[in-house]
């Protein structure tokens, strides 16, 4: 009962402190802009998709602070871990970056569509399956979003959905359908008022 209580302690403080860098990073360091943007499209694989047990397709609508209007031209950068839970980190000249990125630019309807695969725990610190996304809207500065959770994760508790019900956005947690042999789930991203 110890061990339990401590392993929850550590991933609630872990969703916590998740929230927290989400929110305070520099935009103008941020690996968004690592790709031009007149080389984006509303789709995008990451590298290694391929070769990955665990291939999903991520697909979804951004819409407008309002929820109803769809929102054009809004880019999307991801990263995650590889699929045993490991950030395969890579140089280039100075610059390290996370080898498993990706990057989309809405069409007209707001869609997007990321073929990537599904990252695993490190269970070593009871890191949960994330992909951790950042939005650049035309004309505002880049910010982070609720990483995206998966439904049947083991290490997402009963009390860790709860407290993202409470807190946070509940649909960050991805549901996965299978079809034809590819994990789908959907997603829409509804941008920030401010």
């Amino acid at each position: 009962m110890k061990n339990l209580i401590r392993n929850f302690s550590i991933l609630c403080f872990f969703l916590f402190v998740n929230t927290l860098l989400a929110q305070d990073f520099d935009a103008a360091t941020s690996p968004l802009f690592d790709r031009a943007e007149a080389q984006l499209s509303n789709s995008d694989t990451i590298p290694d998709y391929r070769s990955q047990t665990n291939k999903l397709k991520l697909t979804g609508v951004v819409y407008q602070s309002d929820g109803v209007t769809p929102a054009k031209d809004v880019i999307i950068y991801i990263e995650q871990a590889d699929e045993n839970g490991n950030f395969d980190l890579r140089k280039e000249g100075d610059e390290r970056y996370v080898f498993h990125r990706s990057w989309v630019k809405t069409d007209e309807e707001g869609r997007y569509t990321f073929y990537t695969f599904v990252p695993g725990n490190d269970r070593r610190y009871n890191q949960l399956q994330q992909i951790y996304p950042l939005v650049k809207e035309p004309s505002k500065d880049v910010y982070a979003i609720d990483t995206f959770l998966f439904d049947e994760d083991p290490l997402l508790t009963k009390s860790c959905r709860k407290r993202i019900s409470k807190k946070g956005d509940p649909n960050r947690i991805l549901k996965l359908e299978n079809k034809d042999g590819l994990l789908v789930a959907q997603h829409n991203i509804v941008l920030s008022a401010s």
